[in-house]
C-alpha cells in the first residue's frame, strides 16, 4: 500500500552533479523521516543523508558538503541533490521513510524502501 517512487538516477562524470527524487503518500510523507541510503558492490548499505519531517538534516561523513537533502512538502517529495560527484558515489541508491508510532496500542517504527535507482560515476 505504501509505495516509495524514485527516479533521477543515470550517468554522469565525476565532478557532475545529479538530482533524485523519492516521491511518497502524503499520509506517510508527512509524519514520516525521510532518507537516502546507498549501497556499492561488495558493500554494506549505507545511510547517505536523512531529513526529518521538521526539516532536520543528517549526513553521512563521506557525503558533507557535497549532498544536500530536502523535502517538498506540497509534492510529498524528498530530494537529493548530490553535487561534485566522485567515482565512489557510485551505487544503488534507495529511498527510505520511517514512520514513527501512529498511536497508544501501535508503537511499532515501520520503515519503507524503494526500489532504487542507480547512480554511476564515471570518465
Amino acid at each position: 500500500q505504501e509505495q516509495l517512487v524514485e527516479s533521477g538516477g543515470g550517468l554522469v562524470q565525476p565532478g557532475g552533479s545529479l538530482r533524485l527524487s523519492c516521491e511518497a503518500s502524503r499520509r506517510l510523507f508527512r509524519i514520516s523521516t525521510m532518507g537516502w541510503y546507498r549501497q556499492a558492490p561488495g558493500k554494506e548499505r549505507e545511510l547517505v543523508a536523512t531529513i526529518s519531517s521538521s526539516g532536520t538534516t543528517n549526513y553521512a561523513d563521506s557525503v558533507k558538503g557535497r549532498f544536500t537533502i530536502s523535502r517538498d512538502n506540497a509534492k510529498n517529495t524528498v530530494f537529493l541533490q548530490m553535487n561534485s560527484l566522485l567515482s565512489e558515489d557510485t551505487a544503488i541508491y534507495y529511498c527510505n521513510a520511517e514512520r514513527p508510532p501512529v498511536t497508544i496500542e501501535d508503537q511499532r517504527i515501520m520503515t519503507y524502501w524503494g526500489k532504487g535507482t542507480l547512480v554511476t560515476v564515471s570518465s
